[in-house]
């Protein structure tokens, strides 16, 4: 499923069209790269989805084909957790359970 897919079937649950289905995911995403850009708080979509910016610190890896050290600078990323209810949903193969399951350990 790619965007486009993604948008037209948004517009379809919503009863709205393409173009505003497109402009809210847009926004969606505007949002979220604002606020890990801005590296404060974790934005939380709880049972779904959290987005956080995460320090990387430098390290010294390895070239694969030499095996000569390279130094690896220090830098952001952005960390992308799931949560329960799309944890389950991937599991049963079809809509989200309506309760998250209990933990197994």
């Amino acid at each position: 499923m790619n965007k486009s897919d993604v948008i037209a079937a948004m517009a379809e649950r919503a009863g709205t069209s393409n173009k505003d289905a497109g402009a809210c995911l847009d926004a969606f995403f505007d949002v979220v790269a604002d606020a890990v850009a801005a590296g404060g708080d974790k934005v939380s979509i709880p049972g779904w989805l959290s987005f956080e910016q995460v320090h990387r610190a430098a390290r010294t890896a390895r070239n694969p084909q030499t095996g000569e050290p390279v130094q690896v600078a220090a830098r952001n990323a952005c960390k992308v957790s799931v949560g329960s209810k799309l944890k389950a949903a991937a599991n049963s193969g079809g809509a989200p359970a309506a309760e998250a399951p209990a933990s197994s350990w």
